[in-house]
């Protein structure tokens, strides 16, 4: 039997399948929701149900309309617009920031090190409502609230602790002697990051970037608290269109958003194995 052993006994059968079930149950809790919304983005008709003729997989029962009104809709390209101009800014932001913190922790010289990295986690754990609440307050008072420039900054803040963490991860396994050994050779410390670090901690700091880009482009809170119309996002034009007008459109949005995400987490994978590969000494 694969997975088990041949001395297995009957709990151990019982155990095996039981606890497959369970994950499997979760599996499908967690992602139903999310391909129902697939096959309904096709619907021919102004329905957020499946039709007769849906469940029945007449051709005539499938469109792509709503697909071409997002292409097509000014409002809806207007939002695609913003959030390819907000998240990429947003997300080298991060990585910057991101990266410099992440090697200043990892030094064993750092001076509370352990209190400095939970104050730059904490968007992670402190509620959304609450730091888009204090972002707003802040921006108003330099001037920028209501500006691109504050909704970048603002998720610039909320992407940096992914790209804290993922690169900090990849760093627990780097050979410091490196470091010490490109410095014996006459390298500063500008040229020992470029030639030494960055070229083994690159899986972890484009993952951290991955993880700040989709944290920009799904975000929907704090760009309804630091932004004004003229910085409406995808996600805000949806909540928007549920609250007011709705339409199927929001579907083969969210398809879109479920595909571009999906492509994302294929490429967060191979990136984790590549980096795992390089720490182990293992080929990937």
């Amino acid at each position: 039997m694969a997975g088990l052993p041949p001395y297995a006994n009957l709990g151990n059968h019982l155990w095996f399948y039981t606890f497959r079930t369970i994950c499997f149950l979760i599996f499908f809790f967690l992602i139903f929701p999310i391909l129902v919304i697939i096959p309904l983005s096709f619907n021919a008709q102004q329905l957020f149900t499946f039709t007769t003729d849906m469940l029945m997989l007449k051709p005539s029962a499938y469109s792509f309309m709503h697909y071409e009104d997002f292409l097509t809709n000014s409002d809806w390209q207007r939002a695609l617009r913003n959030s390819f101009r907000i998240a990429p800014v947003a997300t080298i932001l991060s990585v910057t920031l991101g990266t410099i913190a992440a090697i200043g922790l990892s030094s064993p010289k750092m001076p509370f090190r352990k209190a400095v990295t939970a104050v730059l986690i904490s968007p992670m754990i402190v509620p959304l409502i609450i730091s888009a609440a204090g972002m707003y307050f802040f921006y108003s008072k330099i001037g920028i609230s209501g500006t691109y420039w504050a909704v970048i900054l603002a998720h610039a803040a909320l992407g940096t602790p992914f790209v804290i963490i993922t690169i900090t991860a990849t760093l627990a396994g780097f050979d410091q002697s490196l470091v010490r050994a490109a410095a014996n050779m006459g390298a500063g410390p500008i040229r020992t990051f470029f030639s030494v670090q960055m070229p083994l901690i690159l899986p972890g700091v484009i993952s951290g970037g991955l993880f700040a880009f989709i944290t920009s482009f799904d975000e929907v809170v704090v760009v309804k608290f630091v932004g004004s119309p003229a910085e409406v996002t995808l996600p805000w034009q949806m909540f928007t269109g549920l609250r007011e007008q709705i339409s199927l459109t929001i579907l083969a949005v969210a398809t879109i958003m479920v595909a571009i995400s999906i492509c994302l987490l294929i490429t967060l994978e191979i990136l984790r194995r590549r980096s795992e590969a390089m720490r182990t000494g293992r080929p990937g």
